[in-house]
């Protein structure tokens, strides 16, 4: 399993949205410098955030980004399956028909239960979770 650039770069981008004072729009262009992500493709991620109501567009001049919700009602699985789809482990997990085995295939039996343990830590933690362990990260060895 491998996190792409597009579920790392938007969690990276939504991160810094959530670190600004209530309300502030923060252009783009700041998002992608701050994080080293790069605009066009920072664009594209937002523009799906966008669609989702995780992240909220603000034309004009003063034109940019917020959160859409608190942090506290963003959970890290609504990001990454907002960013890059339906989350799956293999073609044979999401779609049986994929796989010429059987129903009982032990193989697919594994990571299916695999998958379910990655869905549902990232349905526990939220974006607010993340936060806070960026501001304490002491806090990351207490969730290994």
């Amino acid at each position: 399993m491998r996190f792409t650039k597009a579920e790392d770069y938007g969690l990276y981008g939504v991160l810094y949205l959530a670190e600004q004072e209530d309300g502030r729009v923060v252009p783009l262009s700041e998002v992608s410098r701050e994080q080293d992500v790069p605009e066009k493709f920072l664009a594209k991620i937002f523009q799906s955030l966008s669609k989702a109501g995780i992240v909220k567009s603000h034309r004009g001049v003063k034109g940019g980004f917020t959160l859409a919700r608190p942090p506290e009602e963003i959970t890290v699985r609504e990001l990454v399956e907002t960013i890059q789809g339906p989350y799956f482990l293999a073609k044979c997990v999401h779609d049986h028909r994929e796989c010429d085995k059987s129903e009982n295939c032990p193989v697919r039996h594994l990571l299916t239960m695999t998958l379910s343990l990655i869905l549902d830590h990232f349905q526990k933690y939220t974006l607010a979770d993340m936060l806070e362990w960026k501001k304490n990260p002491e806090l990351i060895a207490d969730t290994k």
